[in-house]
């Protein structure tokens, strides 16, 4: 995991570099960062599906091991969750962002993926099926190896995920900054970058204030339940902030959740069995971040984010976030898929989301970890301790 220091600082300096050499660049020399974002993009589109096979199926079958009881509470809990929280991001940012920014900005200047169309080289590499057809499949076989209790299958899975696993680690993870860089020349050189770095600092504060209102909801219905002061028990889960803060990883920071909930009077048998599922399936704080940025890039583009487009996209994306890869970034590699499907988002589009995404991802890793002593609070009360877990 040495990629996770140092990533942000590199992704702003990405940034500054693609705007001040795309100011000058002649387009000759943009056309050789368009070559770059050309393949790159390219592979990013073949790994996404496999990205969407590798993390959620296993990650389905993963869940039907353990307590049935507490196990579908835990789950029904945490997707609840998530979809409050992309509603939430969904009417602030639909209601903020058009203040801040001017509608269409992009499409009123040359397409930066114009460059790409006369890349130096054209390396095709279509994916082995679509994004739909692997989210079909991942389900398929993560509620068939869960019913069947298929352990071939099982460790084939786990296997393929740490090979995925290790794709975004040493090879995706490692080459975004330089994607960012030849996305960002391309933009300077089009003329609207000015309108997309004040984008990105609009989008930084709502999605912190908004991660804030998110956990003050989840102590204060915690609290409500458990007859508790809210925010006595989030002061007490405050370490686990700090640590995702510095780990960028809610896996990661497992053990200082899971010791921060049993010291905020979380049942120690619920708390065991919550905090090491929740790093997993529950993302509120990504989905946030996805959501507000999401929207960012939509109405820079010149579309009209309308509720209708968007909550099927946060359902799915309650779904999609099951077992997200536990690396800086993971979230938003598996939400890619349906960006693209369900909100027709094109390279560039996927490209600006990253950059925006990866901003500020310790942060949302430091929401979601942080949420999740709410939810074992919560669990815990609507399940009495779950006295029979074994």
């Amino acid at each position: 995991m040495k990629f996770n220091f140092g990533l942000l600082p590199r992704i702003v300096v990405a940034i500054v570099l693609g705007v001040l050499i795309g100011l000058v660049a002649p387009e000759a020399l943009v056309k050789v960062f368009a070559t770059f974002t050309t393949i790159f993009g390219n592979f990013l589109n073949f790994v996404v599906p496999l990205i969407i096979l590798g993390f959620i199926a296993p990650g389905i079958a993963k869940l039907g091991k353990g307590s049935g009881k507490l196990l579908g509470m835990a789950t029904g809990v945490a997707y609840a969750s998530t979809v409050i929280a992309g509603v939430l991001a969904f009417l602030v940012a639909t209601a903020v962002l058009p203040n801040f920014m001017k509608a269409g900005s992009l499409s009123s200047m040359e397409d930066p993926e114009h460059a790409l169309a006369a890349s130096f080289i054209a390396l095709e590499m279509p994916p082995v099926f679509g994004v739909m057809s692997a989210l079909i499949l991942a389900f398929l076989l993560g509620i068939g190896m869960a019913s069947t209790g298929s352990k071939t299958m099982a460790s084939f899975f786990d296997e393929f995920q740490a090979i995925i696993e290790k794709t975004i680690s040493y090879v995706i993870i490692p080459l975004l900054p330089f994607h960012i860089f030849g996305i960002f020349a391309n933009m300077a050189y089009g003329g609207a970058v000015f309108e997309i770095l004040s984008l990105f600092a609009i989008v930084f504060v709502m999605i912190i204030i908004l991660h804030w209102t998110m956990l003050l909801l989840q102590y204060s219905a915690a609290g409500a339940l458990k007859g508790r002061n809210p925010f006595a028990i989030l002061k007490t889960m405050m370490p686990a902030y700090f640590t995702a803060l510095g780990t960028q990883s809610s896996a990661a920071t497992i053990p200082v959740t899971l010791r921060q909930a049993r010291k905020s009077g979380a049942n120690e048998r619920v708390a065991d069995f919550t905090v090491p599922l929740f790093a997993t399936i529950h993302l509120s704080g990504s989905t946030i971040t996805l959501v507000s940025c999401a929207i960012g890039v939509v109405l820079l583009t010149g579309g009209v984010p309308t509720f209708g487009s968007f909550f099927p996209f946060i359902l799915m994306l309650g779904v999609t976030m099951i077992a997200a890869p536990g690396v800086p970034g993971g979230a938003v590699m598996a939400a890619i898929g349906l960006l693209k499907v369900m909100l027709g988002f094109d390279p560039t589009m996927v490209a600006l989301m990253i950059a925006l995404y990866m901003a500020q991802d310790s942060f949302g890793t430091a929401a979601n970890v942080t949420g999740d002593g709410a939810l074992a609070h919560i669990v815990d009360r609507f399940t009495n301790g779950q006295k029979s877990l074994k």
